[in-house]
């Protein structure tokens, strides 16, 4: 069963949110194609940045947020499509070819060239504007309110803070693709016991998979002390 992740209600804030992150710029961008024009996001910015947004509640696939405006209490609700797990696999291979992108994963970072060899593998890592549903109880004549880009755009602000709940809302969770990479690193052990297998560079696969196998354990060991 896959786990939710439940985010506090953002706090009232002054000023813009800026999005630093290629990934939160490109769902920016996603969000900004719902919107029927240019008034009804600068609405939606503005409530998203009023604090009277719920927390946040993101599952595989969807998320949920309750919104307050002069009219009442709404419920806002949307989908993602989900990535197959073949899909799912291709990429824990790609993060895991490198310690550094396996490092960048745990830390909540997705670096560019993992989404471009994802991409050539045929995975979409950030859904464009089709791809995003929502609906809302408020009953607004537009497929798309104020309400829903309201919490879209904090979706977008959290998702920039943490690539990895990018993945999770697309189906690929943090453990599963861990998991992979553990799986992955045990069958190349397996299948290679003696071999050097060098690579163009003169550096050994064997090596390469002990890199990223150290770098698994170090940030795992790190996050868990922080977590204490």
């Amino acid at each position: 069963m896959s786990a939710v992740l439940t985010f506090a209600r953002e706090p009232q804030r002054r000023s813009m949110v800026r999005v630093e992150s290629w990934w939160g710029r490109a769902f920016l961008r996603a969000i900004e194609e719902l919107a029927y024009d240019d008034n009804q996001l600068t609405g939606a910015r503005s409530l998203a940045r009023s604090g009277r947004i719920g927390g946040l509640v993101v599952e595989v696939g969807r998320f949920a947020a309750a919104v307050e405006d002069e009219r009442g209490l709404w419920t806002v609700t949307g989908t993602v499509p989900v990535l197959p797990g073949d899909a799912v696999t291709a990429l824990s291979e790609v993060v895991g070819a490198t310690a550094e992108r396996t490092e960048a994963l745990l830390s909540g970072e997705l670096p560019l060239d993992v989404a471009e060899h994802a991409e050539e593998a045929g995975v979409e890592l950030v859904p464009y504007g089709e791809e995003l549903t929502v609906a809302c109880t408020c009953g607004h004549w537009h497929a798309v309110c104020g309400h829903s880009l309201a919490v879209l755009h904090q979706l977008c602000w959290t998702v920039d803070r943490d690539a990895s709940v990018l993945l999770h809302l697309r189906g690929a969770e943090r453990d599963d693709l861990l998991d992979q990479l553990r799986d992955g690193m045990r069958r190349h052990r397996s299948a290679r016991p003696e071999a050097a297998d060098v690579t163009e560079t003169g550096e050994s696969t064997r090596d390469q998979v002990d890199d990223v196998e150290i770098a698994l354990d170090a940030v795992l060991r790190a996050r868990h002390l922080l977590e204490e």
